[in-house]
């Protein structure tokens, strides 16, 4: 995956990460209660948002930064089940009091370095959690 154009906020970004040596690339997926993010402030979203940001740009400098997708509510979320049929439901339909609300990838050497970076990101509430991922194929969609 190189040269994978995207953007950060207002400013355009391109992605260079490679899969030479010893690299792997982890998700950093982030979760946090819905209730207690939606009761911040437009402020106090705008700050963690900013540092987020702050941290994708370093990131990106680095050609380390991935794909960083920010979840809609769990409110918005489809539900299939399997069955005779494939069965539809409106909602996400899991008991959990943290809601899965976004995910970064980013390439790194090791687990240890996917950890100092997933800290970075890290606010007063919630939590990182971190996957090694395995990539299988780029799609059609980032051709």
């Amino acid at each position: 995956m190189s040269g994978v154009g995207a953007q950060i906020g207002h400013t355009p970004a391109t992605f260079d990460i490679s899969l030479k040596g010893p690299r792997m690339l982890y998700a950093i997926l982030c979760y946090n209660s819905e209730a207690v993010v939606n009761a911040w402030s437009k402020e106090k979203d705008d700050a963690v948002m900013a540092h987020h940001q702050g941290v994708m740009r370093n990131l990106a400098a680095k050609g380390k930064l991935g794909p960083v997708a920010r979840l809609m509510p769990t409110t918005t979320a489809t539900t299939l089940r399997p069955g005779r049929e494939a069965l539809v439901l409106d909602g996400p339909f899991a008991e959990t009091k943290e809601q899965l609300l976004g995910f970064y990838i980013v390439d790194c050497e090791s687990l240890e370095e996917a950890i100092e970076i997933g800290k970075q990101f890290m606010n007063e509430t919630g939590a990182m959690e971190i996957r090694p991922v395995m990539f299988f194929d780029k799609g059609s969609a980032a051709q």
